[in-house]
């Protein structure tokens, strides 16, 4: 059974969708609320599984994140979004964990909820665009600015080695150790720097 919680400013939103998931055997509403702060409290309260989130432009993201934050185990479904709503990438990186489009039938409120109740993220081709174009844009900005950092300080002498021509077994030499430790490193420098190849590393901190 999938407990939920509708959080919506009108009425008429708000016990229509209570009514929506009450008459389905795999869901029960255990509350409904208006205000921001009766919802964060009724949510602690009863650790839902899902809360319906119905809010005005603007407010959403930020209760998101409380919510999260507060219950973790609770997702939320934000309802009402339009495709090319500007709260898309905001209730994202808050932890929302599905949309429901201002298009969506009943039926389709239903498969949302159903879908994110399973652990699944079902939303718009529009907005799974959005949310890939914004991946996509994160990891371009980690690869043109990596965390130097994060390198241990034999890590980045063999990044330099890499930089200057040296082959694996050139480096063991250099550095008095087995070629089977070069290679270790050399994956563990690949994956922190989220590059495939020595040359994309050596560049990167060159760049750095």
């Amino acid at each position: 059974m999938t407990v939920l919680v509708v959080l919506a400013r009108v009425r008429l939103y708000r016990d229509g969708l209570a009514e929506l998931f009450a008459s389905r055997a795999d869901f029960t509403v255990a509350a409904t609320a208006a205000v921001e702060a009766d919802g964060l409290e009724l949510i602690r309260e009863l650790g839902p599984d899902i809360v319906l989130l119905a809010l005005d432009p603007g407010t959403g993201a930020s209760l998101v994140r409380e919510i999260v934050a507060s219950v973790p185990e609770t997702r939320v479904v934000a309802i009402g979004i339009a495709d090319d709503d500007p709260e898309v990438l905001p209730l994202a990186e808050a932890g929302v964990a599905g949309y429901v489009t201002t298009d969506a039938s009943a039926e389709e409120v239903v498969g949302v909820v159903e879908s994110v109740a399973r652990g699944e993220a079902l939303c718009s081709p529009r907005i799974s665009a959005t949310l890939l174009q914004r991946v996509a844009t994160l990891s371009r900005g980690q690869r043109l600015h990596p965390d130097r950092d994060a390198l241990t300080a034999r890590e980045r002498e063999i990044v330099e080695l890499i930089d200057h021509g040296l082959s694996n077994k050139e480096i063991a030499r250099r550095l008095q150790i087995e070629v089977a430790t070069v290679k270790n490193h050399v994956h563990h420098i690949l994956e922190k720097l989220h590059v495939a190849r020595r040359g994309e590393a050596a560049a990167l901190l060159r760049r750095s």
